[in-house]
């Protein structure tokens, strides 16, 4: 399996003081750019660390074929 990296970013805002969430940019060493969508998740501690951690579940089972260990 190839090393990969997990790039991801988290801060916390008043929901008030919220006005656009965008995507943020990731220049790859090759000089190509992708793009990473950024996601919002509002409610008190323990709702947002519950979906987040459901988040987090999701998008591992979105790729099951990388955590499959693949024998020969």
């Amino acid at each position: 399996m190839a090393k990969l990296a997990l790039v991801y970013g988290m801060r916390l805002f008043p929901a008030d003081d919220l006005g656009e969430v965008s995507e943020a940019v990731i220049t790859l060493k090759d000089g190509r750019v992708a793009r990473l969508t950024m996601h919002l998740i509002e409610g008190n501690k323990e709702q947002i660390e519950e979906t987040l951690q459901q988040s987090v579940e999701a998008f591992f089972e979105m790729y099951p074929e990388i955590w499959t260990l693949r024998r020969t």
